[in-house]
């Protein structure tokens, strides 16, 4: 007797709906995914018990025709490709002919489906793969399925589905996916016959902000790049609205939803230089590349994908983000106007350039305001500021005194708060910006760009700054000399116990040395000069900045404050600082009167 046999069909179609067919929410994609492929600008989806129990899609597609009825239940039978050429540029987001097939296998199905031009419908019905005669349907225009008990003749696979809640979940999540790829596609949804969803065909913008809600909406940037046949396009959050999961990542290739580590990757990375590591981003993107340079055949949930050239489009992902990400609030076309500024505060833009903008000595003169008579309207020099932080710009450009109308971006400065936050005026109402956070962002983009042209500029100190320090930092700063140099620093040894700072990089020369170069040190010895100018480097120039960005109780004069604010306009990535905290908030003059109940 023969040790090896041919599995029977019905359990070649079990075992295969295990793969396609993991839950409820697995068949739900599937369905709509087909519904989509059909040309349907208006779905519905009916669940009862979070799916397990009865699962319907109504949609109003191109239908499918009575004699293939039967086929659309059969397991590799498509009307989608019909050669491998068709297969290398798969366009649908179904092709394989199995979803339908696996559904069929383990729960009981009710196919029915009418064509323009037929003067009724017509209805199959499949018990775990069992399917009855063809029979005429009251079937409106388009396809009706219906998925009744999931997993009936297989309670092995049944036990593991979880509670009814749970399982809407994860249909709710399908459907979501789904509705974020086809803006323009009406959908609704019910579960145990109470409405939960209801979308009509609207803008991408209006279909995020429907399912991801007001606060992601408000707190993400629009993203549209395109290069050679690439575009990626949609939205991503600011660093400040980041999360502890990926419970809102959502990246489609060619419109289909996809979990891709290589996009994955690309994302991080360009989040990294402003993100905390232990935090994730937010966002939704569309990937559109020809569907020859994408293979979509690789899972049979469709979820995975594979790239012809995965690092070129790798590096257009990385870098268009990055793009998007590294626009301060120097770009006024970035941020999105709130949609609640009404004509009256529209109307005081022009005089705000004159009258709220008038010189300090003409209004009353505050305790927190005596430290400066200076007319706010003109862009002041930075005097002592290039002292403290050094030079970020010519001298042209900082001497440089704009008319009052020619308002920049953040403003002028009015004052100093709580030895920590700098207040100033812009066209829109009130900036309060975060000084040390700010200030740190500035020096950290300088010191990557000095690092990377190899010009970063050292300063001698006159005195060497000596320390007690333990063996292992000694022979750290011995070990990694020629690194040190590169990166500024001279660290000597003085003896087995003491080290010597005898030079600093010049744009960190009032930082504290000994706990600058002990950090610098354990940088070194625990990545090693490699890694930490490879993989790490930026983690490094981080720690540096840190140490040379301005301190809480710092007190600047409104020249210093104003030159600050110009630099963090001519800096990338401003608006955070390099933990992903924000720098700065702007409070509209209509957001203030409305505190105050003004106009009421």
């Amino acid at each position: 007797m023969s040790a090896i046999s041919v599995l029977p069909d019905n359990l070649i179609d079990q075992i295969a709906a295990g793969e396609v067919v993991e839950r409820p929410a697995s068949a739900l994609k599937e369905l709509l995914e087909n519904s989509l492929d059909a040309g349907a600008a208006d779905i519905r989806v009916d669940l009862i018990d979070g799916g397990m129990r009865l699962i319907r899609v109504a949609d109003q597609g191109t239908g499918i025709a009575r004699s293939d009825l039967a086929l659309a239940l059969a397991r590799h039978a498509t009307s989608k490709i019909a050669s491998l050429a068709d297969l290398e540029q798969v366009a649908s987001l179904g092709f394989r002919g199995e979803a339908l097939a696996s559904i069929a296998a383990v729960a009981r199905v009710v196919l029915s489906s009418r064509r323009a031009g037929d003067a009724h419908g017509w209805r199959i019905e499949s018990d775990g793969g069992q399917t009855s005669e063809t029979v005429p349907s009251s079937q409106a225009l388009g396809t009706t399925i219906e998925v009744g008990d999931l997993y009936f003749n297989t309670p092995a696979r049944r036990k593991f589905l979880k509670s009814e809640a749970t399982e809407y979940g994860h249909c709710e999540e399908a459907f979501r996916r789904i509705a974020l790829a086809r803006a323009g596609v009406a959908l609704s949804m019910s579960h145990n016959a109470r409405a939960r969803w209801h979308l009509k065909p609207q803008s991408f913008e209006e279909r995020a902000r429907a399912l991801l809600g007001e606060e992601f909406y408000q707190a993400s940037r629009a993203l549209d790049q395109s290069a050679a046949d690439l575009r990626l396009w949609g939205l991503i959050a600011e660093p400040t609205y980041s999360r502890s999961g990926r419970d809102l990542q959502y990246l489609y290739v060619n419109g289909r939803f996809v979990r891709d580590r290589l996009l994955a990757h690309a994302l991080r990375q360009a989040y990294q230089d402003v993100l905390h590591h232990e935090r994730q981003p937010a966002y939704v993107l569309a990937l559109e590349l020809p569907p020859r340079a994408v293979d979509v055949n690789v899972h049979p949930s469709k979820i995975e994908v594979r790239f012809r050239d995965a690092r070129a489009i790798h590096q257009f992902v990385l870098h268009a983000v990055q793009a998007a990400l590294s626009h301060s609030g120097k770009s006024a076309s970035v941020a999105r106007v709130p949609a609640a500024i009404d004509a009256r505060a529209e109307a005081t833009i022009a005089p705000m350039a004159t009258d709220r903008f008038a010189p300090a000595q003409a209004r009353p003169q505050h305790a927190f305001m005596a430290q400066s008579n200076l007319a706010l309207g003109i862009a002041q020099p930075a005097g002592a500021y290039e002292l403290l932080f050094g030079a970020a710009s010519s001298s042209a450009e900082r001497n440089a005194a704009p008319l009052a109308a020619e308002i920049p971006p953040l403003g002028f400065a009015l004052a100093q708060f709580a030895g920590v936050y700098i207040l100033a005026q812009n066209r829109r109402g009130l900036v309060v910006v975060d000084m040390h956070a700010a200030h740190e962002r500035i020096v950290y983009e300088r010191l990557k760009r000095m690092l990377d042209e190899d010009a970063i500029a050292v300063q001698p100190l006159l005195v060497a700054v000596t320390f007690a320090a333990a063996a292992v930092d000694v022979a750290s700063a011995e070990e990694h000399a020629d690194t040190l140099r590169k990166v500024g620093f001279e660290i000597a040894g003085m003896g087995p116990g003491a080290l010597a700072v005898r030079a600093l990089p010049a744009l960190l020369r009032d930082a504290d040395a000994k706990r600058l170069a002990l950090d610098v040190l354990r940088e070194l010895r625990e990545y090693g000069a490699e890694r930490v100018l490879a993989e790490r480097r930026n983690e490094l120039l981080a720690t540096m900045a840190c140490h040379a960005a301005v301190r809480a109780n710092r007190a600047l004069t409104l020249a210093e404050m104003n030159a600050l604010l110009r630099d963090m306009e001519a800096t990338e990535r401003s608006d955070q600082c390099n933990h992903g905290r924000p720098t700065w908030f702007e409070m509209s003059l209509s957001e203030l009167d409305a505190r105050f109940l003004r106009g009421r």
